[in-house]
């Protein structure tokens, strides 16, 4: 019988990281770290077999699937010490893509998966926090709604605003329970609206609708646009990452982050990342709250009056250095890390190889060869020709006078210039018509991918930039994955300057971040 589905955790995992073909590059890793005895929470995942066979046979699933992934749910359940629907101890997970090839952003995520009505009460009376509880349901309710469901999203940011503006406040995380118990009800209400139907309440209904829709997520646009530009072959497919779900957003002993073990921008040996207390792993990047560094040095360095979590949560601080040490040790290679903080306990939740600009990968080349981790010739194999691609941007002079009209986050390599314009559609007409043009927004999502290829499917200098006014510094706002445009993340306030030419630049030396798992 044929193995659709490997499990992870509790120190012990089927797959390994060389395993990517079948894993994806997330399910191999996650694997891996289990293996290698770091705190990942349990899971398991659907092989890349499983989406080819559901594309091959009419989106369809083989027969053996849900017997095991059944039985992957019940060694779960057994090492979580939780139960998947549980009316007093429930088990909620995540379900992320996780395709061979990073694809940061391109496809769907599921988070907190598995509450309703009843397991809500339950978590609430767990964690001995209401408003913890009715937070995790709102986002599961919306996430839901808009990755399985197919229902905008606007609908419900409407919704949330309006209860800001009954609450009388200007921030999601100052809502109280009551507020959020009411909005749950105002979403599902809007479900029914637009779709004629309730919003599932069966745990089982959930997992299987969220699996479908990552699976259809490798055909959707953005997606398919991506591997365009990155010559990744369709037949592919995607896997699918079932975990069980662990909370940076319980209290002020929790938190949630994402780092790089090195600086990828200029290479320097330093840990570079960013984290929020009580949060969950889409506030780092949603641009809402101002991220806090992870050291004393990069605090000062960027000038920041908000602690970093050196100073917030000294002991979990080094037991994530002594990990950091693990992974480079093991992979021989920059990692680029997710991880959450649930009540002074910390969990991994992703390592990959980090990507880094052109002076970055020089630097780390050498450096982890004069400290033994790599050989002298492994250090020459790993400068791939396309990082020359970085160094022949566009850049402005640096010592050329200029007058600057805003300032950023960096986001990509090079410089741009061009027409401001406003909407991603407006951006790909124009530079289908010849035009050379700047995408200027609050923020921009991996839905805007299809303005960064300007249509023209290959990215070039004379494509359109983008210049985003809000999100982290490796926040899915950036428009940084390699292939893509220039851009910098500028100030709303550029609406006012009209339709006339803008000059930016920058460089890239963050990950783009997906939506929530990518």
């Amino acid at each position: 019988m044929v193995q659709w589905v490997y499990n992870f955790g509790a120190g012990a995992a089927d797959g390994r990281a060389e395993m990517k073909n079948l894993l994806g590059g997330k399910g191999a890793n996650l694997a891996e770290m289990a293996s290698i005895g770091l705190p990942v929470p349990p899971g398991f995942t659907l092989t890349t077999e499983v989406c080819t066979r559901f594309y091959e046979d009419k989106c369809t699933y083989p027969t053996e699937l849900k017997g095991q992934v059944a039985k992957a749910l019940a060694r779960v359940e057994e090492r979580s010490g939780q139960k998947f629907g549980d009316a007093t101890n429930p088990l909620l997970l995540s379900v992320r893509s996780g395709a061979r090839a990073s694809m940061p952003g391109m496809m769907d995520t599921v988070l907190n998966l598995g509450l309703n009505d009843w397991t809500v009460a339950a978590l609430a009376k767990r964690s001995g926090d209401r408003r913890f509880a009715y937070d995790s349901y709102r986002r599961f309710v919306q996430m839901y709604s808009d990755v399985v469901l197919g229902i905008e999203l606007s609908h419900f940011e409407k919704l949330l605003e309006r209860a800001k503006q009954r609450r009388g406040v200007k921030q999601d995380h100052e809502l109280v329970a009551e507020d959020l118990e009411k909005l749950v009800m105002d979403y599902k209400a809007r479900v029914h609206v637009e779709i004629g139907m309730d919003f599932p309440e069966d745990p089982h209904e959930q997992l299987w609708g969220a699996v479908g829709a990552v699976f259809n997520s490798w055909m959707n646009q953005r997606a398919k646009t991506y591997r365009q530009l990155h010559d990744i072959p369709e037949s592919w497919g995607t896997a699918v990452n079932v975990q069980a779900m662990v909370f940076g957003n319980m209290g002020s002993d929790c938190a949630t982050g994402v780092a790089f073990t090195r600086n990828p921008s200029n290479g320097a040996n330093d840990f570079y990342g960013e984290f929020l207390v009580n949060a969950q792993g889409e506030d780092v990047v949603a641009g809402i709250r101002t991220p806090q560094e992870l050291t004393i040095k990069a605090r000062k360095s960027h000038g920041s009056d908000l602690p970093s979590l050196e100073e917030v949560m000294p002991n979990i601080f080094r037991e994530l250095c002594t990990m950091r040490q693990q992974l480079e040790t093991h992979y021989k290679d920059m990692q680029d890390i997710e991880f959450t903080i649930q009540q002074n306990k910390l969990y991994m939740l992703q390592t990959r190889t980090g990507k880094r600009t052109a002076h970055a990968a020089l630097q780390i080349a050498v450096d982890m060869a004069n400290e033994g981790l790599i050989s002298k010739s492994q250090a020459l194999m790993r400068l791939k020709p396309e990082l020359i691609d970085q160094l022949l941007h566009p850049t402005l002079d640096p010592k050329a006078k200029k007058q600057v009209i805003a300032k950023g986050l960096p986001a990509s390599p090079g410089a741009a210039a061009g027409k401001v314009v406003f909407s991603a559609d407006e951006a790909v007409r124009r530079a289908k018509d010849g035009e050379k043009v700047l995408l200027v927004r609050i923020e921009t999502s991996p839905d805007d991918i299809h303005d960064g290829a300007g249509g023209q499917g290959r990215r070039r200098a004379a494509e359109p930039g983008a210049a985003p006014r809000r999100g982290a510094a490796r926040g899915e706002s950036h428009v940084g994955p390699p292939g893509l445009p220039p851009g910098h993340h500028l100030p709303r306030d550029l609406r006012d300057a009209g339709a006339g030419h803008l000059r930016g630049c920058g460089r890239r030396g963050q990950g783009w971040r997906r939506r929530a798992g990518g």
